[in-house]
């Protein structure tokens, strides 16, 4: 019975190989596709899923920031940080997606180790900027609704400093694989990259670095997410007493929250599989596991490019309705001015 361990490449690449195989370069997954992982089936679908991310992602969400681009009525702060967040899943999807439909039409990573550097990077920081775009928004919604600080106004300088400083937390964790702490590696099926949360490596502190993600990267925002949104439900709930009459006001803001809820769930459908199953391994080192489990929290992750701004774009009515003209769908003027109607009316909710 053949058995495996694993073997480390401390520059370029980690992977599992049988006992018995004395060439271990020939299972390099920048070298040789990686049939001992899975059948051609498993990796053709995975290029076809892929295939469909990039094409709709990268369509989605190009019409999601040209449609901000034509219509005025949408550059609000809270829409600033939904097309930020749509920048980030145009960048994943363009580059990540697209990368990992051609490498699983190989069946291996055939754009080499610096390929797979430019992958993991960008499927890096676009991740990490969705990531923290959701907790801004939340953020957002607590200042708007809950007013902690008074009368302070949230404008659309404060949004855009925000968005700023997604990118600046998204560099801090996706530069240091770069310069020697933890580094890019072929994850999962061998056909997408990410940071190396597989080994043990003194050289390059992986354990200190995936727990730098989890604490920073996930534990933070996920907080932040879970703080703002449980004071949100309470400052709704009192409101909902002190002004029944204003119906429309609450019909707004009611809309806005479930979308906002809506995308929390969508990051833990993305993120939570990503942080457990890193976690584990950091935990359990030495245990068996299949790599190809790997692969799903990267599908995961890339497919936030596609449900995120379905999310925003079906519960949001100005997006909806700009979207719908913009693409000659509608001609009512009539739909454009209730949306605007509504929204003038949201963020208006705060205790009594």
């Amino acid at each position: 019975m053949r058995s495996n361990r694993p073997v480390e490449f401390p520059d370029d690449f980690w992977i599992p190989i049988p006992l018995d195989t004395d060439n271990v370069t020939s299972l390099s997954p920048y070298l040789v596709p990686q049939d001992h992982l899975g059948s051609p089936g498993i990796f053709y679908s995975l290029s076809a899923f892929m295939f469909f991310l990039f094409v709709t992602g990268t369509g989605i969400n190009t019409l999601t920031i040209a449609c901000t681009a034509q219509y005025k009525k949408l550059r609000s702060h809270l829409n600033y940080i939904l097309v930020n967040l749509a920048v980030a899943n145009l960048l994943v999807s363009s580059v990540g997606s697209f990368t990992c439909f051609y490498c699983f039409a190989f069946k291996y990573m055939v754009l080499g180790p610096l390929g797979c550097k430019i992958e993991g990077f960008t499927a890096t920081v676009g991740g990490m900027v969705s990531l923290w775009s959701l907790a801004v928004i939340a953020f957002e919604r607590w200042l708007v609704i809950c007013k902690p600080l008074g009368n302070f106004v949230f404008r659309p300088n404060h949004a855009v400093g925000c968005c700023a400083l997604t990118w600046v937390f998204a560099l801090a964790a996706a530069v240091p694989p770069l310069v020697g702490w933890s580094r890019y590696i072929p994850e999962g099926m061998q056909c997408s990259c990410g940071p190396d949360w597989y080994t043990v490596n003194n050289k390059f502190n992986n354990e200190s670095y995936v727990m730098f993600l989890f604490g920073f990267c996930f534990a933070i925002p996920f907080s932040t997410i879970v703080f703002c949104y449980s004071q949100l439900l309470f400052t709704l709930k009192s409101a909902a007493k002190a002004q029944a009459e204003s119906a429309s006001t609450q019909k707004a803001e009611r809309e806005v929250t479930r979308m906002v809820v809506v995308m929390v769930l969508g990051f833990l459908v993305c993120w939570m599989p990503y942080a457990s199953f890193a976690l584990w391994v950091v935990n359990n080192r030495g245990q068996p596991f299949d790599l190809r489990l790997a692969t799903i929290p990267s599908c995961l992750s890339k497919a936030s490019t596609v449900y995120n701004p379905v999310i925003y774009i079906l519960l949001n009515k100005q997006f909806c309705s700009c979207l719908k003209k913009m693409l000659g769908m509608s001609s009512s003027d009539d739909d454009e001015s209730s949306a605007a109607s509504s929204a003038t009316e949201v963020s208006k909710v705060g205790p009594a």
